[in-house]
């Protein structure tokens, strides 16, 4: 009896680690293209504009949005604003 409900326990546990597992797979994810097309608008006036685009686009898919404007205020995006660099700055533009 104890190792039917040992080995019932092992694999109730093996299945919902996997079903948690799969639903963390789900989550949307911004298509490239969006990041892309969302960078441009955000980079357009930036004097760096391949570094603008390349960490706005690192941003974007960490945080699935993007400051809809080039000087709109990042608090439109929490998670685009906190992201920081390992010298505490700012990590997206």
């Amino acid at each position: 009896m104890k190792l039917a409900f040992a080995t019932l326990f092992l694999v109730s546990l093996v299945l919902s680690s996997s079903i948690h597992a799969m639903a963390g797979d789900l989550s949307p994810q911004p298509a490239p293209s969006s990041c892309d097309d969302k960078c441009a608008v955000r980079c357009q006036r930036s004097g760096w504009k391949d570094r603008c685009l390349k960490y706005c686009g690192i941003c974007c898919q960490k945080c699935h949005c993007v400051p809809s404007g080039p000087y709109v205020n990042k608090s439109e995006c929490p998670c685009y604003r906190d992201l920081k660099n390992p010298k505490g700055k700012d990590k997206c533009p």
